[in-house]
């Protein structure tokens, strides 16, 4: 049997799979990028190093990499197919559900739709401007009202009476939201409404002017958060499907990409000792101003992180 090393490396979570010649999932981790995408990267090498059997890490054919950081760590990584998240997403989830016809993802820090038809992809959309539809402006609202990320469902589900949450931004948002608690509201109110701000904000950047037809699937790291699942559904009057992997399809993708592009030379899984220098820089490109990392092999570009678009990227 051969094996099939799939990697999606994020800002804010990293995440990895390996699968058979079936496509079955035999192996998959999901840790914190905690901004070090090299040591992330090192770690969930290590984790799967432990969990997969000799057999496994003996026969692998192909390793591919995914996300903000996928240039780099496929350098180090010794990686035979690097792709973007686009196009490794969509793979990921066609594999998982044939009749897909609309892709929502949400991850830590970003947010993207993708449409397809007949199996092609023939739209898509990433957002990285505004934090408020995003993971980290969930759980950092919900830290604020003393709520565990993961009892968000429970207090949704309680609501009788969701507030209005400002969802144009972070900054009108979180002012929004302290408002609201100020003048009492419930906090079960107050957590329905920061569900329906995540939806709201997703629905206002990505769904106008796109006809969103079913089957529509919702993944990343916020889809397995039934708060916002339910949300959607009713915002959209639409039923929403949750893959069991539903956070691991963008590494799940890159492996069958990586699988359909294989030879038949065997590879280690170990990260190479590659010497780096890492210049940091404000992007000219446009208004946004991002902070950019610049990270060099000599004077050779190998990757760019902190970009907001392609601009960043030169």
């Amino acid at each position: 049997m051969k094996y099939f090393v799939g990697i999606d490396i994020g800002s804010i979570s990293t995440k990895g799979v390996v699968i058979d010649e079936n496509n079955n999932i035999v192996a998959s981790e999901y840790i914190w990028t905690n901004a070090s995408p090299i040591e992330a990267s090192k770690k969930l090498i290590n984790i799967f190093r432990e969990k997969c059997s000799k057999e496994i890490l003996d026969n692998i054919y192909a390793i591919g990499t995914t996300g903000s950081a996928r240039k780099l760590i496929g350098k180090i990584i010794g990686a035979t197919t690097i792709k973007n998240e686009i196009t490794a997403h969509a793979v990921g989830t066609m594999s998982r559900c044939k009749d897909v016809s609309t892709i929502i993802e949400i991850g830590g820090q970003d947010s993207k739709i993708i449409l397809i038809k007949n199996g092609v992809v023939i739209d898509y959309a990433m957002n990285t401007l505004c934090a408020a539809g995003t993971g980290a402006f969930l759980s950092s609202q919900a830290k604020r009202l003393g709520v565990e990320v993961e009892d968000i469902e429970k207090y949704y589900m309680m609501s009788k009476n969701p507030v209005k949450i400002a969802a144009r931004c972070t900054v009108f948002a979180e002012s929004d939201m302290i408002h609201k608690a100020q003048i009492g509201n419930k906090k079960e109110d107050l957590i329905a409404g920061l569900c329906n701000a995540v939806v709201e904000n997703y629905t206002n950047n990505f769904v106008r002017g796109r006809n969103i037809e079913d089957k529509v699937v919702f993944q990343g790291g916020v889809s397995k958060n039934r708060g916002v699942v339910e949300a959607f559904k009713k915002k959209l009057n639409k039923e929403i499907y949750v893959d069991e992997a539903s956070h691991l399809l963008g590494a799940l993708g890159i492996a069958i990409i990586a699988k359909t592009e294989a030879r038949d030379n065997k590879v280690e899984l170990q990260l190479k000792d590659v010497e780096y220098n890492i210049r940091e820089n404000e992007c000219k490109g446009c208004s946004n101003g991002c902070e950019v990392l610049y990270i060099f092999e000599g004077e050779k570009l190998l990757d760019t992180i902190g970009n907001r678009c392609e601009k960043g990227g030169k």
